[in-house]
């Protein structure tokens, strides 16, 4: 058990008038409890009150170390939730994972009646809100290793592109590939690799389409290592880039460039959005960048907050989350440009390395 990760969840419990946390995400134990568990179908609840922390958890996921938290382990004859719901006092506030399965949750407000119910997920969001240094630490080297793996792909490309044969998904089992070879062996999400008008669908999934001569590449990719999620998209051209794809990529990349500087403690997120927005639309391309301007990232690939014209959050040290401004020109290209960035003292550090500059395969 991480202690003074525990304080600050219990913090934000006062602050939110909660009395008993139930915390079932994998991420948001693993957070806690350096462990991963993937329970499947079977009951997981990490049980947070002001005194006590109690895993309980099924018998077929024995503990083998010292977790620093009681550990209550049922069998598939018992029921998990009469277990939990004993542990419940009546008249609190009890607060509830917001991916909690809604049978287990609907069980326990049948036994626990007396209790008043309201999504606690904002006291594990916030704690985790800004990463410490051992976080940040795993954050870089996660980074550190997708920028060579982004270095490896786009060899890759220039080698194979001209056969006339690579396709996205050749390429996209290249990038699992290189990160297991790396040591990394889940993906932060699936990786997303588009050739020519695929790259205008943001989230397209990636097909069987073939590279040809003078086609745009967005690949955007990222992995979990040592728990911690990178990601990153670059853009770049196979063959000669016309005129018009060239003027975008700048656009693009000036508009990634004015959020990062935007980037501080004190500033709004939402005022980081509107700087690279700002950039977009004022070249009159506004209706063509689709998309927030980025998410939180840590354990898992998105979380909370968002960087959006609607996101409350301000900018506070030790913040990391992505930089990821496009243009989307529906049958013809896409441009997006990602970088992580982790909020500092007096801005912020780019824990992306590889260079954003225009790459074009001859």
């Amino acid at each position: 058990m991480n202690n003074l990760r525990l304080q600050r969840v219990r913090h934000f419990m006062v602050e939110a008038r909660i009395d008993h946390l139930l915390l079932s995400s994998p991420d948001a134990i693993y957070y806690l409890l350096d462990v991963s568990f993937n329970p499947g179908e079977r009951m997981l609840v990490l049980s947070i009150t002001q005194s006590e922390t109690k895993l309980i958890i099924s018998a077929l996921f024995p503990i083998q170390r010292d977790l620093g938290v009681e550990v209550i382990h049922f069998n598939d004859s018992q029921n998990p939730i009469a277990l939990l719901a004993g542990d419940i006092r009546d008249g609190i506030t009890v607060g509830i994972d917001k991916n909690w399965p809604s049978h287990f949750l609907l069980q326990l407000m049948s036994l626990k009646k007396e209790v008043h119910y309201m999504e606690g997920s904002l006291c594990i969001d916030h704690a985790r809100l800004c990463k410490d240094d051992e976080e940040i630490k795993r954050m870089r080297e996660a980074s550190k290793i997708n920028d060579q793996v982004i270095s490896e792909i786009i060899e890759i490309i220039k080698t194979e592109g001209k056969k006339g044969n690579l396709t996205e998904r050749a390429l996209q089992k290249k990038v699992v590939e290189i990160n297991e070879k790396l040591g990394v062996h889940e993906m932060s999400f699936t990786p997303t690799i588009c050739f020519g008008a695929n790259g205008a669908q943001p989230h397209h999934d990636t097909d069987d389409t073939i590279l040809t001569e003078n086609q745009a590449i967005v690949i955007d990719i990222g992995g979990r290592a040592n728990g911690y999620c990178s990601d990153m998209t670059r853009s770049l051209y196979f063959g000669t880039p016309s005129e018009k794809y060239k003027m975008v990529y700048e656009l693009v990349l000036k508009a990634n460039l004015a959020a990062i500087e935007a980037v501080k403690p004190g500033v709004p997120l939402s005022e980081i959005d509107a700087a690279a927005r700002r950039v977009i639309s004022d070249a009159g391309y506004g209706e063509y960048f689709t998309h927030r301007t980025g998410h939180g990232i840590g354990i898992m690939v998105h979380e909370f907050p968002d960087v959006s014209d609607q996101s409350k959050s301000i900018c506070q040290e030790g913040m990391i989350f992505s930089i990821e401004p496009g243009i989307y020109l529906l049958d013809a290209f896409g441009v997006r440009i990602e970088d992580l960035v982790c909020v500092t003292s007096s801005g912020c550090e780019v824990l992306n390395a590889y260079p954003k500059a225009l790459i074009s395969i001859m």
